[in-house]
């Protein structure tokens, strides 16, 4: 297994190598990005591990990675996010998932927000109608912003899946579809969709990124993540203490798509980030697809065959 994985590395260099994405007029700047991003996923085909596996989340919870599916570790993570033009917040990002299945186009971007015990007694009583008009309105005074830099405005169409809390896992999920202003109501569009597990500390986001055709079968995926978390005996939602734990400043409702995010610094993108930041991490994602998931849908006996490439 571990020759299985660390042919990889030798295998993407062969699959940017071979492809004519570096030609001589090209700028200099465009030709040491595309390579940044050839040595990202190398160095993640290289670390990562393929399912099924228990995977420490720092020192919080294990996630049981199902086979079929490749989880990709902070540090080699980090630069394949940083290769792809995106921003990462190095104490809270913890790593990525993604499938190795033929056809399967998803990734799971797994962070860790240590900002104390959630308290979710709002679940009870939020309403999805309302929750969404917030959003909406999020978004249009976050367009301000994004007019201001040179992106286009973007609006919130309704609910892939509204909020969903069980009270009994202390799990949320919820989805949003959103699209630049203009575009038609049809075409197909990126999403995330927004899934949480609270602890005693803090809670893991697990968003998967994929798209509005393919996001009723992909979401499975997503559940079968969450489902597979397990916090760490101690650091448990249930293990929490009032005499001696931090407690939020926001509770359960703030998670979808409110004060959480701007605390962190994200409002004013989270619409943003639901379509910019999908479509760039697939240009990496369909790559790594073209080549590696057939690589890793290889037979055991055809290990020395790749470990040759």
């Amino acid at each position: 297994m571990r020759k299985f994985i660390a042919a990889v590395g030798a295998l993407l260099f062969v699959i940017f190598g071979s492809q004519p994405c570096f030609s001589q007029g090209a700028p200099s700047s465009e030709a040491a990005r595309k390579a940044e991003l050839a040595a990202a996923w190398q160095a993640a085909g290289k670390a990562g591990t393929v399912g099924s596996a228990d995977i420490p989340l720092i020192d919080q919870a294990t996630l049981k990675l199902p086979a079929g599916d490749f989880f990709v570790p902070k540090a080699e993570g980090t630069r394949v996010m940083r290769a792809l033009g995106n921003t990462v917040h190095d104490t809270n990002f913890v790593g990525l998932v993604l499938s190795t299945r033929q056809h399967d186009q998803w990734l799971v971007v797994i962070t860790y927000i240590k900002e104390g015990y959630i308290k979710d007694d709002a679940a009870k009583d939020w309403n999805a109608d309302d929750l969404l008009r917030n959003l909406k309105e999020g978004v249009d005074e976050s367009n301000k912003d994004r007019v201001a830099r040179g992106f286009p405005e973007m609006e919130v169409i309704g609910w892939i899946e509204p909020p969903n809390y069980d009270a009994t896992s202390h799990r949320l999920v919820w989805s949003v579809l959103g699209k630049d202003k203009g575009t038609p109501d049809d075409a197909r569009k990126d999403v995330n969709y927004n899934t949480y597990a609270l602890g005693r500390e803090g809670y893991f986001s697990l968003n998967l990124l994929s798209d509005s055709a393919r996001i009723a079968t992909d979401k499975s995926a997503a559940h079968e993540l969450l489902a597979n978390l397990t916090y760490q005996s101690g650091k448990r939602y249930e293990d929490f203490s009032a005499s001696t734990d931090r407690i939020a400043e926001y509770g359960l409702l703030a998670l979808v798509g409110g004060v959480a995010a701007q605390k962190l610094g994200l409002l004013a993108l989270a619409l943003a980030f639901v379509l910019k930041f999908a479509k760039v991490i697939f240009i990496g994602a369909a790559v790594f697809g073209a080549g590696v998931m057939k690589f890793f849908r290889r037979k055991p006996s055809d290990d020395s065959a790749g470990g040759a490439a």
